[in-house]
C-alpha cells in the first residue's frame, strides 16, 4: 500500500537547489480563502511562499506574485471591483507592465481583479445558470509558452478543481478575435463549459505572456492522493496543478524552453 503524506505535511517534489531560493508572493484580501493553498503549491514545487498583505505599500524581492481565490470583498459591486484599487494593486501592475515583467497569476477571484485592473482584456459575470458550481473540470492548454504553463504541452489536457459563482468570462468579438489571433487564450473548457464563458474560454494572458488568469484553481491539484484524478479517461493526474508553480520557477531561474 502507497504511504501518503500527512495533511499539513508540504513536501517539496522539486528538489534541484537552484529552484530553493525562487520567492513567490501570494496575496491576501479581505475575504480571500485560498491563499494558504496556493502558498502550500508555492511550497511543494520548491519555492519560498512569501505572504502579501493587500494594504501593502510595497512587494519586496519576491519573483513572481500569486492573486489566489476567494470572494474578496464580498464580492461587492463586482467580483474584484474593490480589490483592484487596493494599495499593493499599483504595485502588481506597475511590475507586471514594467520592463522586468514581473510573472503574475490570477486564480478564480485573482482572475476576476486582473481583469477589473486591466492587466487582462474581458470580464467575469455570474455563470450563465446563475448557480454556484463546485467539480473537477477538464481543461485543454493551448498555449504552453507563458511563464506559468512552460512545464505543459500544447494541446495537453489536464484535471483541476473548479469553484465559482461569477465565472463566466466575456469580452466582445473583437478581443476575442484578438486574444485567439495572438494566442492568448491558455485554457479552454472541455467536455464541459460550466459557466457559458465564450469560446469555452477557461483563461488567458496578457501579450507579454507573464499574467495569466484562469477560473479553475490548480493549487488544489498538487498532492498525490489530495487531487481530481481523470474524468471519464479524460486529463491527467491529481497533480496536473503542479505544473502552474513549477513552470514560474524554471522561467525564474532561467530554465524556460
Amino acid at each position: 500500500m502507497t504511504s501518503l503524506p500527512l495533511i499539513g505535511e508540504a513536501v517539496a517534489v522539486a528538489t534541484e537547489p537552484r529552484l530553493a531560493g525562487a520567492k513567490i508572493g501570494v496575496v491576501t484580501f479581505p475575504g480571500t480563502l485560498d491563499d494558504r493553498d496556493a502558498a502550500r503549491a508555492v511550497r511543494l514545487a520548491g519555492a519560498t511562499a512569501v505572504p502579501l498583505w493587500h494594504a501593502d505599500s510595497e512587494l519586496g524581492d519576491v519573483d513572481a506574485v500569486i492573486i489566489p481565490g476567494g470572494f474578496s470583498y464580498g464580492d461587492y459591486l463586482r467580483a474584484g471591483a474593490i480589490s483592484r484599487f487596493a494599495p499593493l494593486m499599483s504595485k502588481i501592475i506597475d511590475a507586471a507592465n514594467s520592463e522586468a515583467k514581473l510573472p503574475v497569476l490570477g486564480i478564480c477571484n485573482g482572475f476576476q481583479i486582473l481583469t477589473e485592473s486591466h492587466l487582462l482584456p474581458g470580464s467575469m459575470i455570474k455563470n450563465d445558470h446563475l448557480k454556484f458550481i463546485c467539480r473537477d473540470q477538464v481543461l485543454r492548454v493551448e498555449n504552453a509558452n507563458t511563464a506559468w504553463t512552460l512545464d505543459y504541452q500544447n494541446g495537453q489536457e489536464i484535471t483541476v478543481p473548479l469553484k465559482n459563482q461569477d465565472g463566466q468570462y466575456i469580452a466582445d468579438e473583437k478581443t476575442l478575435d484578438a486574444l485567439e489571433a495572438e494566442g492568448r487564450v491558455v485554457f479552454r473548457y472541455v467536455g464541459f463549459n460550466p459557466n457559458g464563458s465564450r469560446r469555452d474560454i477557461a483563461g488567458i494572458s496578457n501579450a507579454a505572456g507573464n499574467v495569466v488568469g484562469l477560473m479553475p484553481h490548480p493549487e488544489h491539484a498538487v498532492e498525490v492522493g489530495f487531487g481530481p484524478e481523470s474524468l471519464d479517461g479524460i486529463g491527467g493526474t491529481d497533480t496536473d496543478g503542479l505544473g502552474f508553480f513549477t513552470s514560474v520557477l524554471n522561467k525564474i531561474v532561467g530554465g524556460d524552453k
